[in-house]
C-alpha cells in the first residue's frame, strides 16, 4: 500500500487525532515562546483535517467510505475502527476548517499578556482532535470515550475564567448535563452492541434487534444525543456555557460540541428513521425546542446570548428534521447541518469583534457601528441574511429543502412543518433584532466608536460568510455530496416500532430511494426550484418575521426554562442531602466512620451473599488437627484482644493473630505466603510501637465494647462466607493451573510465587508498587507537614542531628548510660544488623527458585534499619542508610520500568524475561534471570518505604529527639462509641 493511500486511509485519520494530541501537549511551550502567533501554528493541525477531508472528496463522492479496523482492547471489544462516509466528511471538514479559523481568529481575540491564552490553545486543539475521533470511530464505545473527552474539555474551556463564579458555575452546569446523557447513552450502546454481537456502526445497523428492546435502548441513546446538542429538556445549559470566551462559543457551541448529538442522531438515521420512538421524540422534542429557542432570542438584548438561544432553536430544527426519517429530509438535515455551522460561527465571532472593539455587545448601547466599521457590517449581514434563510444563501437552500421533505411527508410531519415555519418566522425576527441592534443608527443611544478592526480580526467571519454564500449559490455542487449519505435511507417495514433497516455498509450506497413515500423523483439542492409551495412557505416566514421584529418591544419576556428550574432544584436536594448525610456520618471520630464502614459492608455483601446463599453445601473444618488447633489459637487472641484495656497488649495480641495466620499458611504447603506473612506482621508491630509510644498507654473508656465486638464478629462471618463463596462457586478451570508449568518454561524458575509476581503477571506487580510508592510519598509528606505545624504550634526545638562518634559500638548512637536506650540492644543490634542485610540479599537474589524474592528481602532489609533506628534514634539511622527515602523510590520504579523497557527495545515483550546459563571461574554454574532486575526494583522500593515510615512515624527516639524530655507534647485521641 502506498504511502499517499496510507495516509488518506483510515491510518490517516488516527495519525490526525494523534497530531491534535501531541499539538495540545506542545501548545502551552508554543505560547510560552511565540506569544499570541503560537496560535497561527496550532491552527495547522484542524487545516490539516480540512486537507484530509478534501483530498478524499473523489472516494466519498463515488459512495466508497474510509474504513479501516485496528485492535486495542480485544477482551472488551474495543477496536480502533475508523468509518468515515458522506456524513463524517461534512463533520471533518466543519470541524477542521472552521477550528482552523477560529483560532487563527482568537490571536487577535486575546490579549498579548493573557497568563491563560497556554492553557486555552492547548484545550481548544484538544477538543478539535476529540471531536476528529468521535467522528470517524466506527466503534460505538470508542465514540463514547471521545464523547466524554468533548465534554470535559468544553467544562475547561467553559471555565477559562476560573475567577468569575458565573464561569464555573456554567461549567459545572455543562458538565452535569451532559454527562448524565453520556452515560444513559453509554447503556443504550451496550444494550445494541450485546444483541448484535458487535459494536461497529457499520455492521450494527443491519442487526438491529425488535420491540420493546429497541425500544428502550434507543430511547437511552437519544437521552445523550439530546443533552448533548441542548433540545429540550436539556435546552437551559447551552445559553449558561456563553460565560466561555466567545472563540469557545463559535467553535464548540456553534459547530462542533452540540453538534455531537446531531451527528449522532444523522448517522443512526438511516437504520432508525422509521422506528416510532426515535421519531416521535425528535419531531415533539425538535419542533419545542425551536420554538422556545427563537422566542427566547427574541427578548434577549445581549447579542452573544442572542445567538446562544437562536442556536438551541437551529439545533431543535436539525433534530426535528433528522426526526422525519425520509431521504429528502436527511438531505435537507445534512444541508442546515452545514449552512447553521457557517453563519453561526461567523455571527459569533462579529459578536467578539464588536465586544472587544467598543467594549460592549448590549444591543441596547450600540447605534451607528455599521458606518463606522462596515467590513464588519457586511459579514453580519452576509451571515445574518443565511441564519435568517434569504436566497441565495445557503440557509435559504436549507430551509426550502426542510419545507419541501415535510411537506410530502405524513400528517404528524405536516403539523411539525407549521412548528418549523413559525420557528423559521422568529428566526428572521431574532436575525433582524440583531443586526439592527448592532449596527443601525439610533439616535437616543450614544454613538459607538470601536478601535481599530484589522482583517485578521475580521477576516475568519468574512471567510465563513461568504463560504454559506458560496455554497447557496454552488448548490447542486454540494447536492452531490450531501446525497451520497441521503441516498443511505433505505426505510423497510415498520410494525408497532420494529424495524427492519437496510444495511449500510463500509463502501456501500443503497440508493434508488422514493422520495417520501410519494414516488416522485429524488429531491436536488438548488437555489431555485421555481414558484413552489415550500419557497411560498419560505416567504411567509420572511413576512410573518419581520412583523415579529417590528412587535418585539410590545412581545412578553422569556420564561425561565423548566429544565433549568428542574436542574437547581435537584441541585439543591442533593447538596442539603449531602449535608444531612456527612453530619450524620462523619463526626470527626475513626471508630465510628470505621464502624459506619463495616457495617454497610455487613447489610449489602452479606445480605445478598444470604440471599442468594452462593456457596456449596460440601466443606471440610480443616486439613490436618494442627489446623484447628492454630486456629482456635488466633480465635482466642482476638477475643482477648478486644477486651484488653492497654494499647501495647491489644497490638501484640493482634500481632499473634497474624502470625497464627502465617502458620495456617505454612500448614497449608505455601512457605513463600508464610514467610510473607511473617515479615509484614513484624514490621507492621514496629510501626504501630512507633505510634503508639506518642499515645497514652490505656484505651480510653469505651462503653461500647460488646457492639464493637459484635460488628468484629458480624464483619469476620461475612469476609469468610464471600471468600468461601467465591473458592466454592468456581466453575471454569482456575487460570492458575498451567502456572507451575510456566514457572519453569517461562519464567526459568522453581518458586512459582515468584514467577507470577516478576514474570507472569509482572504487570500487576508494577502496578502496585507504582501505588506503593505514590502513598508513601503522600503519607510521608503529611506525616511531616503534621509534625512541623506541632512544632510551631508548641515551641517544641527542632531536633538536629548528631555527628558520627568513632570507636562507638554504634556510630551516631547515645552512650547507653543517657538514658532512654539499652546497650544490650545495641550490642545485640551491633551483631545481627549487617547479618539480617546479608540475609535480605540472599532472600532477594535466590527468590525466583526458593522462598524469599524483592517484597520479603526488602522488609527483612527494613526490619534491619528498624532495629538500628531502636538501638540508636534517628541520628543512628541516618548514619546507617544516608541517603534520601524518595530517591531510593524513583530509583526502583526507574529498575523495575527499565526492565520492562528494555526487553521491549531488545525486540521482546514488555517485562518480558530472558534466562542466562553461565560458567564462570569461581562461581562455577551461574543460571540468570533477567526478571531478577525487576526483583531489586521492588527491593529498593520496600526498603525506601520502610526508611520513610522510619523517618516519618518514628521520630522522635533517643535523647537528641523532642520527646527525650518530658515538655514533648502529647497526643490524645478523643474516641467515639459506635
Amino acid at each position: 500500500m502506498s504511502a499517499p493511500h496510507l495516509l488518506l486511509g483510515a491510518p490517516g485519520a488516527l495519525l490526525l487525532v494523534a497530531a491534535h494530541a501531541l499539538a495540545a501537549v506542545a501548545a502551552p511551550l508554543a505560547v510560552r515562546l511565540l506569544g499570541r502567533r503560537a496560535l497561527f501554528l496550532l491552527a495547522a493541525a484542524p487545516a490539516a483535517a480540512l486537507a484530509w477531508a478534501l483530498a478524499g472528496t473523489g472516494p466519498i463522492l463515488a459512495g466508497r467510505a474510509v474504513a479501516g479496523s485496528y485492535p486495542w482492547v480485544p477482551g472488551l471489544g474495543l477496536e480502533l475502527a475508523v468509518h468515515v462516509g458522506a456524513l463524517g466528511w461534512l463533520m471533518i471538514v466543519l470541524v477542521g476548517g472552521v477550528g482552523a479559523l477560529v483560532l487563527a481568529y482568537s490571536a487577535r481575540y486575546f490579549d498579548a499578556g493573557d497568563d491563560r491564552l497556554g492553557r486555552f490553545a492547548g484545550l481548544f486543539v484538544a477538543f478539535a482532535g476529540a471531536m476528529l475521533g468521535l467522528v470517524v470511530s466506527d466503534n460505538l464505545l470508542v465514540l463514547y470515550v471521545f464523547w466524554e473527552l468533548t465534554t470535559v474539555l468544553s467544562y475547561l474551556l467553559i471555565g477559562h475564567d476560573a475567577a468569575r463564579r458565573a464561569s464555573r458555575a456554567a461549567a459545572t452546569q455543562a458538565l452535569l448535563v451532559t454527562t448524565l446523557g453520556g452515560l444513559a447513552m453509554l447503556a443504550g450502546f451496550v444494550m445494541l452492541g450485546q444483541h448484535a454481537g458487535t459494536y461497529r456502526w457499520s455492521q450494527l445497523a443491519g442487526a438491529l434487534p425488535d420491540g420493546a428492546y429497541l425500544t428502550v435502548a434507543l430511547l437511552l441513546v437519544l437521552l445523550g444525543a439530546l443533552s448533548k446538542s441542548a433540545v429540550f429538556p436539556f435546552s437551559f445549559w447551552l445559553p449558561a456555557a456563553m460565560a466561555a470566551p466567545t472563540p469557545v462559543s463559535a467553535y464548540l457551541h456553534a459547530a462542533a460540541m452540540v453538534k455531537a448529538g446531531v451527528f449522532l442522531t444523522a448517522l443512526m438515521t438511516p437504520a432508525l428513521g422509521e422506528a416510532t420512538a426515535w421519531r416521535a421524540v425528535l419531531l415533539v422534542a425538535g419542533t419545542l425546542t425551536m420554538l422556545l429557542g427563537g422566542w427566547s432570542a427574541l427578548r434577549r438584548h445581549d447579542a452573544k446570548l442572542l445567538l446562544a438561544h437562536g442556536t438551541v432553536s437551529q439545533l431543535g430544527l436539525l433534530m426535528a428534521v433528522f426526526g422525519a426519517g425520509s431521504r429528502d429530509a436527511v438531505l435537507a438535515g445534512t444541508a442546515m447541518l452545514l449552512a447553521h455551522a457557517l453563519f453561526k460561527a461567523a455571527l459569533f465571532l462579529v459578536v467578539g469583534v464588536i465586544d472587544r472593539s467598543t467594549g460592549t455587545r448590549d444591543l441596547r448601547e450600540l447605534s451607528g457601528l455599521g458606518r463606522r466599521a462596515p467590513l464588519t457590517a457586511a459579514v453580519a449581514v452576509l451571515a445574518g441574511a443565511s441564519m435568517a434563510g434569504l436566497p441565495p444563501t445557503a440557509g435559504f437552500v436549507a430551509k426550502e429543502a426542510v419545507f419541501e421533505a415535510l411537506l410530502h411527508g405524513s400528517g404528524a410531519e405536516r403539523v411539525v412543518l407549521g412548528g418549523l415555519v413559525l420557528g423559521s418566522a422568529l428566526t428572521v425576527a431574532y436575525t433582524l433584532r440583531l443586526l439592527w441592534g448592532a449596527f443601525a443608527t439610533k439616535p437616543a443611544v450614544r454613538p459607538a466608536r470601536p478601535g481599530r478592526i484589522g482583517w485578521a480580526f475580521a477576516g475568519p467571519a468574512a471567510v465563513l460568510a461568504v463560504a454559506g454564500l458560496a455554497v447557496g449559490a454552488f448548490a447542486p455542487a454540494v447536492d452531490r455530496m450531501l446525497s451520497v449519505y441521503a441516498d443511505t435511507v433505505n426505510a423497510g417495514t415498520v410494525h408497532a416500532g420494529t424495524v427492519h433497516a437496510g444495511t449500510v455498509h463500509a463502501g456501500t450506497v443503497h440508493a434508488g430511494t422514493v422520495h417520501a413515500g410519494s414516488g416522485a423523483a429524488p429531491y436536488r439542492l438548488a437555489v431555485w426550484h421555481g414558484l413552489t409551495p415550500a419557497l411560498g412557505l419560505s416567504a411567509l416566514a420572511v413576512a410573518v418575521g419581520a412583523v415579529l421584529f417590528l412587535l418585539a418591544p410590545r412581545l412578553p419576556g422569556a420564561v425561565r426554562s423548566t429544565g433549568a428550574r428542574a436542574y437547581d432544584r435537584v441541585l439543591t436536594w442533593v447538596g442539603r442531602l449531602a449535608v444531612e448525610l456527612t453530619g450524620a456520618t462523619q463526626r470527626g471520630s475513626l471508630p465510628f466512620s470505621l464502624g459506619v464502614i463495616l457495617l454497610v459492608l455487613v447489610a449489602l455483601p452479606g445480605g445478598v451473599m444470604l440471599a442468594g446463599r452462593p456457596w456449596s453445601a460440601e466443606g471440610r473444618a480443616w486439613d490436618t488437627p494442627a489446623q484447628a488447633v492454630v486456629a482456635a489459637g488466633v480465635i482466642v487472641a482476638a477475643v482477648i484482644a478486644v477486651r484488653a484495656s492497654r494499647r501495647l497488649t491489644a497490638m501484640i495480641l493482634v500481632g499473634v493473630t497474624g502470625y497464627g495466620t502465617a502458620v495456617l499458611f505454612v500448614l497449608h504447603g505455601a512457605p513463600d505466603l508464610a514467610l510473607t506473612q511473617f515479615l509484614v506482621e513484624t514490621v507492621t508491630i514496629a510501626m504501630f510501637v512507633l505510634v503508639l509510644r506518642r499515645l497514652p498507654p490505656r484505651f480510653s473508656r469505651r462503653p461500647s465494647r460488646r457492639g464493637r465486638a459484635a460488628i468484629g464478629v458480624a464483619v469476620g462471618v461475612v469476609a469468610a462466607g464471600m471468600a468461601y463463596a467465591a473458592t466454592s462457586a468456581r466453575q471454569a478451570e482456575p487460570i492458575s493451573s498451567g502456572f507451575a508449568d510456566l514457572a519453569v518454561s517461562y519464567g526459568g524458575g522453581d518458586n512459582v510465587v515468584n514467577v507470577i509476581l516478576v514474570d507472569i503477571r509482572a504487570w500487576d506487580t508494577m502496578g502496585e508498587i507504582a501505588v506503593l510508592v505514590a502513598a508513601a510519598t503522600g503519607v510521608a509528606s503529611l506525616i511531616f507537614r503534621g509534625s512541623a505545624a506541632l512544632r510551631r504550634r508548641t515551641g517544641s526545638p527542632v531536633p538536629t542531628p548528631r555527628a558520627p562518634v568513632a570507636g562507638r559500638w554504634l556510630a551516631a548512637a547515645p552512650a547507653p548510660t543517657g538514658g532512654g536506650t539499652s546497650i544490650i540492644l545495641q550490642v545485640v543490634t551491633r551483631l545481627l544488623f549487617h547479618v539480617i542485610v546479608l540475609l535480605s540479599v540472599y532472600l532477594l537474589f535466590s527468590g525466583h527458585n526458593a522462598p524469599g524474592g524483592g517484597f520479603a528481602a526488602g522488609l527483612v532489609c527494613g526490619l534491619a534499619l528498624t532495629v538500628r533506628y531502636l538501638a540508636g534514634g534517628r541520628a543512628e539511622l541516618n548514619a546507617a542508610a544516608p541517603v534520601d527515602a524518595g530517591a531510593v523510590l524513583g530509583a526502583g520504579l526507574f529498575v523495575s520500568v527499565g526492565t520492562g523497557a528494555a526487553a521491549m527495545l531488545l525486540g521482546g515483550d514488555v517485562l518480558q524475561s530472558a534466562t542466562v546459563d553461565l560458567t564462570l571461574p569461581v562461581l562455577g554454574e551461574v543460571h540468570l534471570v533477567t526478571s531478577v532486575f525487576f526483583d531489586v526494583g521492588v527491593y529498593l522500593i520496600v526498603v525506601a518505604l520502610v526508611l520513610d515510615i522510619l523517618r516519618s512515624l518514628g521520630a522522635p527516639i533517643g535523647a537528641d529527639d523532642i520527646s527525650a524530655d518530658d515538655s514533648s507534647p502529647k497526643v490524645t485521641m478523643k474516641e467515639e462509641p459506635v
